[in-house]
């Protein structure tokens, strides 16, 4: 019980512990699947163009159904670079 009293007043404090980073797909040094550093903008073009296109030159209605395979394409891509989509 003295021991913990008496560190109160200890001349040196006990350093905090430094905070834990959070993960970030675009650091290399966190992420091997990313190392390069892309961020999910610039990360897998062609799939993201693919999708992109899909949905605009399709109605609204049927967009969903129709493109639901080039949007599982580009999630694909996008977790095989680290991304938590």
């Amino acid at each position: 019980m003295f021991s913990s009293i008496s560190a109160w007043w200890s001349s040196s404090p006990t350093p905090a512990a430094a905070p834990e980073k959070p993960y970030d797909p675009t650091d290399p040094k966190q992420n091997p699947l990313n190392p390069k550093g892309l961020k999910p903008c610039c990360a897998c073009p062609e799939t993201k163009s693919a999708r992109d296109d899909c949905f605009l030159n399709t109605d609204a209605g049927e967009a969903d159904e129709k493109c639901k395979e080039l949007v599982q394409r580009h999630i694909a891509c996008m977790r095989s670079y680290g991304f938590k989509i």
